[in-house]
């Protein structure tokens, strides 16, 4: 159960880092407000994992999802590069994140 709250948390800091860019500097109302609820949501989800699952390997896997998914969906979805060197970083974090869950 742990382990799948910490995938939601991750999830969630995916929403949240995209909130925050449509919140451009929070002075839209809406999306700053999706910033906080799903940084905040994020956080505590990630803190009931940590009860269970080890602090370093928990916040590496949140933070590895977050910067992997974050950067697959800029590439998806806001054009940002798809250099293979790129691609092939964000393969890497993601390997190590698969890694951590198995180790």
């Amino acid at each position: 159960m742990a382990w799948l709250l910490l995938g939601l948390a991750g999830v969630l800091e995916i929403a949240f880092a995209f909130a925050m860019k449509a919140s451009d500097g929070f002075t839209r109302l809406t999306p700053g407000l999706l910033t906080v609820a799903t940084g905040l949501s994020s956080v505590v989800l990630l803190s009931v994992a940590l009860r269970t699952v080890p602090v370093g390997t928990g916040y590496a896997v949140w933070t590895g999802i977050g910067a992997a998914g974050t950067a697959m969906l800029g590439i998806a979805l806001l054009g940002d590069s798809a250099a293979p060197l790129r691609v092939f970083f964000i393969l890497l974090i993601l390997g190590g994140v698969i890694g951590l869950k198995f180790a």
